[in-house]
């Protein structure tokens, strides 16, 4: 039977597209939402798209529970992954009632507990939970491994001139990220090439070019063309780098600003730095050499890595 591998775009689906192949599934649908991220990741796999729900958007959930509840009465399902957010919820809860096994990975920004959407999954009955942190794997949670063990960092011994730069600051409907894109702004030099994905932000002196998102296929060639990422510290941003062999400037977000719902981006980018695969700095802390510093390593695939653990029945 057909595994349901359930996740929100952005940072989420991200996470879940880089796990599946040490997830140990076979026939596989994905749920999502529909926008260019979604559309090139997922090019020629079997997709359903649902109405989008933004963080804690009850409105979109309750949407989205009408479409699993169909789907769960027309066919049948092995089980439902889901690395989030609210998406999870909206197919866990008709998966339960149907029979079906459900287990919900934590995000890899979830560095010291459970989101919301993690702690509202520990709450339907028979759901597997699962944290990318041996430090917090207790109780109900277990540690499947971590989607950043695929990656290594090496010092490169030629660094190339900093010239061309992508600079990505997510895509979220509802978080903006002024204080970099005006940093950015005010640092890059107007000769550089530079790529600007700034979602929903929005300044008074925008970028020549500042485009909302970009397909991910386009976003995939110039990541690989650039000689530094600038990136808000999302997971799927740093993905998308490390894959591309990037060792990004990576700038967290804050709640004080109104920036995201809490600080886990800081906490996220401490990680990163630590495994050395990002160059953390804050917003006013940005200079030109942190942007050499950065380019000045690349990321590269770990040999090895192990499939996802599963916790036994």
């Amino acid at each position: 039977m057909t595994t349901l591998l359930v996740a929100s775009t952005g940072g989420h689906l991200a996470e879940l597209h880089d796990l599946a192949p040490r997830l140990g599934v076979g026939a596989r649908r994905w749920v999502t939402f529909d926008s260019p991220q979604s559309r090139s990741l997922l090019e020629g796999e079997d997709v359903v798209f649902v109405p989008p729900a933004t963080s804690r958007d009850l409105v979109g959930a309750v949407r989205d529970l009408v479409v699993a509840r169909r789907m769960f009465r027309d066919e049948s399902y092995e089980r439902v992954i889901s690395t989030g957010a609210s998406v999870a919820m909206a197919f866990f809860v008709p998966a339960t009632a149907a029979g079906v096994p459900c287990a919900y990975i934590e995000s890899a920004t979830r560095t010291k507990g459970p989101s919301l959407t993690g702690r509202l999954a520990a709450r339907v009955p028979r759901t597997r939970l699962y944290t990318q942190y041996p430090a917090w794997a207790t109780g109900p949670w277990s540690f499947g491994g971590s989607i950043f063990d695929a990656f290594e960092a090496e010092a490169l011994t030629q660094p190339p001139p900093v010239r061309k730069v992508v600079v990505t600051l997510g895509t979220h409907e509802r978080y903006t990220f002024p204080r970099l894109l005006n940093r950015l702004v005010m640092l890059l030099p107007p000769d550089w090439d530079v790529l600007w994905q700034v979602g929903s932000t929005v300044i008074d002196r925008m970028p020549a070019g500042a485009r909302k998102q970009v397909p991910s296929g386009e976003m995939r060639q110039a990541l690989a063309e650039a000689d530094v990422v600038i990136s808000h510290a999302g997971v799927g941003s740093a993905l998308a780098a490390m894959q591309a062999g990037k060792r990004a400037l990576y700038v967290p977000r804050r709640k004080a600003h109104g920036e995201h719902v809490d600080d886990h981006q800081v906490e996220m980018a401490r990680e990163l730095e630590g495994r050395k695969l990002v160059v953390a700095r804050e917003v006013e802390e940005l200079t030109l050499a942190d942007l050499e510093t950065a380019a000045a390593w690349c990321v590269r695939a770990s040999p090895g890595v192990a499939p996802f653990r599963w916790t036994s029945s």
